[in-house]
This record gives structure tokens, C-alpha cells and sequence, in this order.
């Protein structure tokens, strides 16, 4: 028996599916959230069910030992030895990694010295891949980077024009995130396409709280929307995307703030909730459209100009787009702010869409341009867990 277990560990939070490969079939999914915080929680779902317990969760290692146990309780594993690879979601991989790749002590070192750049991830991705390679050592152990998917950009779309010396001593450059949905989202809509992903140009939207988009051509990133952080790019939930940095001091000068307090406010506070001013979920700021509210009104439109801008961008570098793929929470769910990227773009490239089926689709794969259309229009639930899971996989069979 071949299970792999895909873990994605946040700072208070821990992902997981399991899967009996090579079939890929989805044995168990679930979250442990509110981990080091009162009345931690803990959700599994397994054979059509679903189990919720709500209890103290100390740290990553407990929840690990949670998890584990579950399986075991749960009979879903009959022995922990049946799980032989253990995937672990990395933020940052720096330069260092454009694969997947083992844990070996040199490559776990690096992980933790990216830290500097993703500090909010990388050290809670690394306790994750702690806990699980304690608790099960005998299994082959990875780890899958969101940036590697990005690391076939060329130095001309990836270098900021700063001092060179920033890039070289210091790695200043354009990352991007995201990597694992945009690389199975753009490899998935190929095949529901029948051709070969080598032989298409894709963008893919991965637009969710936070949010980015990628060009694919021929399977390989050739640029994408967010940065040196993922604070850049398109407008986001709370983030505000790509702005003029001298805005930064001014508003330091302006309200006798530090760049820290600023930054947390261009990461915290903007956005769709900084223009709003009702709520970072797009549900809630769709509701507010519907009674007539004008911020809410601005929020939509300015949301769907700035993709259009990234898009178009994309688009003329690509120099022909055989496909638009959307995924993440508002790309595969909100039906309305697919309308209004979808109108946006028909003059500029031929986009043609059915606004009955678009309207209907949600969290389900389906093509919802008009035969028509210059360009296919897809709708592609993301599944990152799926691709850490296959690297992990063929790392433990190499």
C-alpha cells in the first residue's frame, strides 16, 4: 500500500490530505486550526463523513500526533508504515529550488534561511515537517516550494532595476507564489483542453483572498502577477497589489507612522476591505452592490480593471493566449467577478463567454467560453495537495 500524506502548515493552522497513490484517489482531508490558542479545533472527513472535535492544541506537534492518531482510530491506515512519503508545502524556495526536493540537513538549513523572506511562512512550514518527520521517520520526507513553479522566469521579467547589488547580495528579485496551483491548474486545463500543455499559452487566475496570475507557455512560468513578497500584483482581499512605493514615506510622514505600521496596512487593511470599508470576502461586498452602495460598486470594478491590466500585459508577451483559467476561492465560486473580468477582456482579445453557464459554475471544472470565443475559458478547482503529493511520491520511488 502506497499512501502519501500532503501537509500545508501554517503559523496556527495545518492542512492535510492523504492519498493512495499511484491512483491518486483522496483517502482523507481535513485541518487542525487555533493550534497554541484556547479551544483549538480539529476537522476530518473520511468515507463520506465528517468529524469536529474542539480541544486545547498545544503546539504542531500535537496536532501531528492528532492527526496520525486519526488515521489509525479511524481506520483509514492500518499501520502509520503504510504512509511512505510525507509532502510539506514551502512558501519560499528562494534561487535555491525550481523542484520539488528531499529533506536532506542542507536542504532543510536553506528552507530556514529563506525565513528572512518569508517570514510569516517558511519557520511554521518548517514546524510542520518537524513534527511529521519525528512521527513517522521511517517515511520519505519532501518538500514542494510555491515559488518553483516561478523559477523559469527570465532575468528581464525578474529583476527589479534597482543597484544590481541588491539582486546579487541580497536576492531582491520577483518570486511570485502560488507556483503548485498555478502549475496544476494550467497542466489540468490542457488535458480537459485533449492537447499537450507544451504545445498552449495558459493564464491562469488564481484569485482568491490572496491573489495571483501567471503566464504558461509551453508548461513553463515566463512571468507572473506578485513579487518579492505577496504583497504585490493585482488587488487583494486586505493586500493592496502593486502601488507607487513612494507612498510608503508619504504616509509615514503624513500620520507620523513607522514602515512597519504602513506595511501592516497595505497588507492588513486594504484591498477590497480598504475600499469597501464592509469586508474583505467578496460575498459580502457583492451584497453591498446589490443595495446600491458606491464604494462597493468602485471595490468591483477596480478589482476586475487591475486583472485586465495584468492579463492584457500577459497576453501581448505570450503573443497568443489559447486559454483563461480561473481557480482559488473567487475564481472557481464568484460568479460576478468572473462576469466582470470576462466582459472586460472581450474587446481586447475575443473573449466570448456563455453568462448563463458562468453563471451557474461553481467550485466545479467546466468551460464556459462560447464556441466562438478567440480564447477558451476555463474554470478549474486548484488542487496543490494533489501536486505536492505526486513530488513526493516520485522523490520516494527515484
Amino acid at each position: 500500500m502506497n499512501k502519501v500524506l500532503a501537509i500545508n502548515a501554517g503559523s496556527s493552522s495545518l492542512k492535510f490530505q492523504l492519498f493512495e497513490m499511484p491512483e491518486e484517489k483522496v483517502l482523507t482531508s481535513g485541518v487542525v486550526e487555533r493550534i497554541g490558542l484556547d479551544n483549538g479545533v480539529f476537522n476530518i472527513k473520511y468515507n463520506g463523513k465528517k468529524d469536529s472535535q474542539t480541544l486545547d492544541i498545544k503546539d504542531h506537534n500535537v496536532a501531528a500526533e492528532l492527526v496520525l492518531q486519526a488515521l489509525v482510530d479511524k481506520e483509514i491506515v492500518n499501520s502509520l508504515e503504510e504512509i511512505v512519503a510525507v509532502g510539506h508545502r514551502v512558501v519560499h524556495g528562494g534561487e535555491y529550488f525550481s523542484e520539488s526536493v528531499l529533506t536532506t540537513e542542507e536542504n532543510v538549513k536553506r528552507v530556514d534561511e529563506l525565513g528572512e523572506l518569508a517570514p510569516l511562512h517558511n519557520p511554521a512550514n518548517l514546524v510542520g515537517y518537524y513534527s511529521f518527520s519525528k512521527a513517522l521517520p521511517n517515511a520519505t520526507h519532501t518538500f514542494s516550494f510555491d515559488t518553483a513553479f516561478h523559477q523559469t522566469m527570465e532575468p528581464e521579467v525578474f529583476i527589479y532595476p534597482l543597484p544590481y547589488e541588491y539582486y546579487k547580495d541580497l536576492k531582491v528579485r520577483r518570486y511570485g507564489a502560488h507556483g503548485t496551483s498555478h502549475q496544476y491548474v494550467s497542466n489540468r486545463t490542457a488535458e480537459l483542453m485533449g492537447k499537450d500543455v507544451n504545445d498552449l499559452n495558459i493564464i491562469t487566475l488564481h484569485l482568491g483572498n490572496g491573489a495571483s496570475i501567471s503566464a504558461v507557455e509551453g508548461g513553463k512560468c515566463v512571468n507572473t502577477s506578485m513579487g518579492f513578497t505577496p504583497l504585490s500584483g493585482i488587488m487583494m482581499g486586505t493586500r493592496t497589489g502593486d502601488v507607487d512605493p513612494a507612498v510608503v514615506t508619504y504616509l509615514m510622514k503624513q500620520l507620523d507612522i513607522s514602515a512597519d505600521e504602513v506595511l501592516d496596512i497595505f497588507n492588513k487593511k486594504s484591498g477590497m476591505l480598504g475600499i469597501s470599508g464592509i469586508s474583505s470576502d467578496a460575498r459580502d461586498v457583492e451584497a453591498a452592490i446589490n443595495e446600491g452602495n458606491e464604494r462597493a460598486i468602485l471595490t468591483h470594478k477596480m478589482y476586475a480593471e487591475r486583472v485586465r491590466q495584468v492579463v492584457g500585459g500577459f497576453a501581448m508577451q505570450l503573443g497568443h493566449v489559447d486559454a483563461i483559467t480561473f481557480t482559488a476561492g473567487l475564481g472557481e465560486n464568484d460568479t460576478e467577478i468572473r462576469a466582470a473580468i470576462l466582459d472586460l477582456l472581450e474587446d481586447g482579445m475575443g473573449v466570448k463567454y456563455d453568462k448563463d453557464l458562468n453563471g451557474t459554475t461553481r467550485g466545479e471544472e467546466k468551460r464556459v467560453s462560447s464556441d466562438d470565443s478567440k480564447v477558451e475559458v476555463w474554470i478549474v478547482p486548484t488542487n496543490e495537495e494533489l501536486v505536492i503529493a505526486r513530488d513526493a511520491f516520485a522523490l520516494h520511488n527515484a
